[in-house]
């Protein structure tokens, strides 16, 4: 009887100590794969940076870019900004909006025949640029509409400019002024917009 219980406890303290290495084992296995993961899911800035996604470069080129002079205007509380935009990539990319720090509200504006008249309206849905082309914005056809002027704008001077685009780009722009008025008679005659490359 004697004997009996002593293999009984020494196969019970044998059965703990497998169990206590057993779990041993085991927390090492999960430490060592929680560690892994935590590895696997750590940034490498390095990459980050590499990345196509970390950043958006706009394939729109901006040319001649100029804001019109508010000294001689007819209403000095508003301008407008002009330049040419080329798309020389395979898809079309839209101007959805544009930012100034001298302005209290930019929007996208374009000239059109309304009632056998011209006349100055926002383009709610951006200014296309289609695959190869681009669009002129000028005095007459489509610019970006600066309202609610901070200061007058006067040669010389330099205003800065964010133009934010359809494909996530953006392009931020220092961009000069340049006398110009209405009555030089060219602001509100129409534009065709459209060029070619």
């Amino acid at each position: 009887m004697h004997a009996h219980s002593t293999i009984h406890r020494t196969t019970s303290t044998t059965t703990r100590t497998l169990r206590t290495l057993g779990l041993g084992a085991t927390a090492l296995v999960l430490t060592a794969a929680l560690a892994a993961c935590g590895e696997q899911s750590s940034p490498d800035p390095a990459a980050a940076a590499a990345s196509p996604t970390s950043a958006v470069t706009s394939t729109v080129v901006v040319g001649d870019p100029w804001v019109r002079a508010t000294k001689g205007s007819e209403d000095p509380s508003m301008s407008g900004a002009f330049m040419t935009l080329d798309n020389p990539g395979p898809e079309p990319v839209t101007l959805v909006s544009a930012s100034s720090s001298v302005a209290r509200t930019t929007e996208l504006h374009e000239m059109a025949m309304v009632d056998g008249a011209m006349s100055m309206q926002a383009v709610d849905d951006g200014i296309v640029l289609e695959a190869g082309r681009g669009k002129v914005l000028e005095p007459g056809g489509f610019h970006v509409m600066l309202m609610g002027l901070r200061d007058a704008l006067a040669p010389g001077d330099e205003v800065d400019l964010s133009l934010v685009f359809s494909d996530g780009s953006t392009q931020d722009l220092v961009v000069p002024v340049k006398a110009f008025t209405e009555e030089e008679g060219h602001y509100h005659a129409p534009g065709t917009g459209d060029h070619d490359h």
